[in-house]
């Protein structure tokens, strides 16, 4: 866990960020990156997020460790706090107009917690549909 973690922070500082921290949980499940850097924004954090969380992913997998979930600067947690606005208003629309709902085209997680969300709610089903870019249907039951 120690060899992941140094692995990680030299990789940050490798990519010329002077000011981070990297903060794991206990478990070392979750990584946490705060990175204090004006490059760091809304506009570049989503493919920053993605693509560290790949190849921390591969470096896990180098050192025989379990998957890692990296979220640099809580954009992650923040967007699945948005998602799970989004479905159970989704839901609620549903339930109450008797008419399905299309949800935007989301990634697998995102569509995972969604259909978590909802699964406990016997008013509304979900489902996941599309080919290319899929999205969630949440409809009245």
């Amino acid at each position: 866990m120690q060899e992941l973690h140094l692995k990680i922070t030299k990789m940050v500082e490798l990519m010329g960020f002077n000011d981070f921290r990297v903060e794991p949980d206990s478990a070392f499940r979750k990584i946490s990156i705060v990175i204090n850097d004006t490059l760091v924004r809304d506009k570049h954090l989503p493919a920053l997020v993605s693509n560290l969380d790949r190849i921390v992913r591969l470096m896990a997998k180098q050192v025989n460790h379990e998957p890692v979930i990296v979220d640099i600067n809580n954009y992650r947690r923040e967007r699945e706090e948005l998602i799970v606005k989004l479905a159970k208003a989704a839901a609620r629309k549903a339930a109450l107009t008797g008419e399905e709902v299309s949800l935007p085209a989301m990634n697998a997680y995102e569509r995972r917690l969604i259909h978590t969300e909802l699964a406990m709610r016997p008013d509304v089903t979900t489902e996941s549909t599309g080919t290319i870019t899929r999205y969630v249907i949440v409809r009245p039951i």
